[in-house]
């Protein structure tokens, strides 16, 4: 209320000089002994009877409005509490969504080269046979070994090898690939992308066309039927359309690697149709075989 009436008394323009202390005997003693002057002015500093009545008004009013904003501040803080300059913090309404359904994954084991340089993980219930690999020297031997995999059932199903020697042929194939992906723990001597790929190839016909200096060309598609390819290998060697057969063996600094799905070899084809292969990859054991060759790691 004392900062109310600062800014009330502000308002009278009388109250802005200080007043003087009045003496009354003084003052009658100068109306009944002084001289008489009339004049229709106003004398400095003395205010006539319209600014004194017009000063009430104005006095009262600010009174009014003084009172008036005491009561809304009283009324606000009794609504709202005590003003803040610190935001409240948002609320974040969230709706519970259903929780999905997830299929139960099968527990992993890891298998890791006698020598410590290639391992890979595969499904529980699942066994590990490994076996001397083919060498070139003493040196070599030990370097060169070979892991077969069989599943709960006993069939075998993949084989990686590690610090193999390179060998092997191709020819010229129409390869439609159905699935790829890069495989983060391999790459090969040189850096190179090493990825997993599932492929359908269709032999072509070749002719060492004279004309083109022997080099082989496609003659359209052979009669035998088309072959399908599960494994890892550099990723120029999984293009699509009409190419090389290539090869999966990877140059590692122990030798060379592979790692391949067994398809049985006397089924050909080993799907009746590109559509039954599609469907295949909806399947569990492709889930467990790719996941497989994606683990496949050199260290």
């Amino acid at each position: 209320m004392d900062q109310i009436k600062s800014q009330i008394s502000s308002i009278d323009p009388l109250a802005q000089e200080p007043e003087a202390e009045i003496n009354g005997e003084e003052a009658l003693a100068r109306m009944l002994t002084g001289p008489r002057v009339f004049s229709d002015t106003v004398p400095a500093g003395v205010s006539s009877l319209q600014d004194r009545r017009n000063r009430k008004v104005r006095i009262a009013g600010a009174l009014l409005l003084g009172a008036a904003a005491v009561t809304a501040g009283v009324l606000v803080a009794a609504n709202f509490g005590p003003i803040s300059s610190t935001p409240a913090p948002a609320v974040t309404v969230t709706t519970p969504e259903p929780t999905p359904t997830v299929p139960p994954v099968a527990a992993l084991q890891k298998f890791t080269f006698p020598d410590g340089h290639i391992s890979f993980n595969y499904p529980s219930g699942w066994t590990v046979q490994t076996e001397q690999g083919p060498y070139l020297s003493e040196e070599t031997k030990a370097a060169s070994q070979g892991a077969t995999l069989l599943d709960s059932a006993g069939a075998e199903v993949a084989r990686i090898n590690s610090g193999f020697y390179g060998d092997g042929t191709g020819g010229l194939v129409d390869r439609t690939v159905l699935d790829r992906a890069v495989v983060p723990g391999v790459t090969d001597t040189a850096g190179n992308q090493v990825e997993f790929g599932f492929s359908l190839n269709q032999i072509m016909n070749i002719d060492y066309d004279a004309a083109n200096g022997g080099m082989p060309t496609a003659k359209g598609p052979s009669d035998s039927p088309p072959f399908y390819v599960m494994d890892v290998r550099l990723s120029s060697e999984l293009q699509p359309g009409q190419t090389t057969s290539g090869t999966n063996q990877i140059r590692m600094p122990n030798g060379f690697m592979n790692a391949y799905v067994v398809f049985d070899f006397d089924k050909q084809p080993t799907f009746a149709t590109p559509e039954a292969a599609k469907a295949w990859m909806g399947s569990t054991q492709y889930a467990q075989l790719k996941a497989m060759l994606l683990s496949v790691s050199y260290n």
